[in-house]
């Protein structure tokens, strides 16, 4: 009994130990192929994290060319509004350009007209200037004629208006086809108004006694200020008070001393055409003036260069 129960004891034993060297063996496999595949999965990770990272960087990449993308399109958009407005613009030329067309077609049709009223008068001119001889000099005698009635007329005016005038109140001059009287501000108005001196009066009535006696000439009265401004009740600047004064003028050569109406012209500068700078007290003496133009009537002028007044 007990030799079996020893000899159960050791094939226990024996057993026990097979079992134990068994486990071991399979556990050192398995622990094998644990770590092989606990070191596939590290690759695996590596692997994935490189191409996490990989496409992260295309993702960046992508992310940059589309923001470059973006800017590129909005940089379009601008200029694309920018050639629409310009061809707006051009739209809005070609508009103009087409009124101004039609405008220039409608003169064109006008200057036409003109041009064969025009043509008839040159075919005309030019028959008649077969005849060219006598007309240069008929233009010629009359040139002469004017200068030598210019220079007559201005010789008397300077003898009748030299006595009790001061030089500097009164100038005569010759300008080619006519003859000017300028007469000083201070001697023709009050200051500042339009109201004319007794002195001036004498003048005026001197210079009316010689247009009166030639019925070919006309006169034109022109008014110049100084460019210090004025306002008053009846007047609003210079060009009022110059208009003023050129007017009061024709007015005493038509009332007070008989001159034709009809050859008389009243015009204003105002402080414009100066002859001075008005810088200076004595350039502004200078600017107020009122000149008298004596000068032949314009029909005059025409009668002169018409051909048919060629002597035969």
């Amino acid at each position: 009994m007990n030799n079996t129960l020893k000899l159960s004891s050791i094939l226990l034993l024996i057993a026990v130990a097979f079992t134990s060297c068994v486990s071991k063996k399979k556990l050192a496999e398995r622990e094998a192929g644990y770590k092989k595949q606990l070191e596939i999965a590290n690759n695996q990770l590596n692997d994935c994290e490189f191409s996490l990272n990989k496409h992260l960087g295309e993702i960046s990449a992508c992310r940059a060319e589309l923001a470059k993308k973006e800017a590129e399109k909005k940089s379009v958009d601008n200029l694309l509004k920018v050639r629409e407005e310009q061809i707006d613009d051009l739209k809005d030329q070609l508009t103009d350009a087409k009124s101004i067309r039609d405008k220039q077609l409608t003169q064109v049709g006008d200057l036409t007209v003109l041009s064969q009223s025009a043509n008839e008068n040159i075919k005309e001119t030019l028959s008649q200037l077969e005849n060219k001889d006598k007309y240069i000099h008929l233009l010629q005698g009359a040139k002469t004629k004017a200068d030598s009635i210019n220079l007559a007329l201005a010789i008397n005016l300077k003898s009748v208006l030299k006595q009790g005038v001061a030089d500097d109140d009164v100038e005569v001059k010759v300008d080619k086809t006519v003859v000017f009287v300028n007469l000083s501000d201070k001697m023709v108005f009050h200051s500042g108004s339009s109201i004319i001196t007794p002195r001036a009066q004498e003048v005026l009535s001197k210079i009316a006694k010689i247009v009166k006696s030639r019925p070919d000439l006309e006169v034109m009265v022109e008014g110049y200020t100084d460019n210090v401004p004025i306002k008053s009740s009846c007047m609003d600047d210079n060009w009022d008070l110059s208009v003023n004064r050129a007017t009061a003028v024709v007015r005493v050569l038509h009332k007070n001393y008989g001159v034709d109406p009809n050859k008389l012209i009243a015009a204003g500068r105002g402080e414009y055409n100066s002859i001075a700078s008005n810088d200076t007290p004595t350039g502004k003496q200078m600017n107020r003036r009122t000149r008298i133009i004596i000068l032949p009537k314009l029909n005059q002028f025409y009668d002169l260069l018409n051909p048919s007044n060629v002597p035969k």
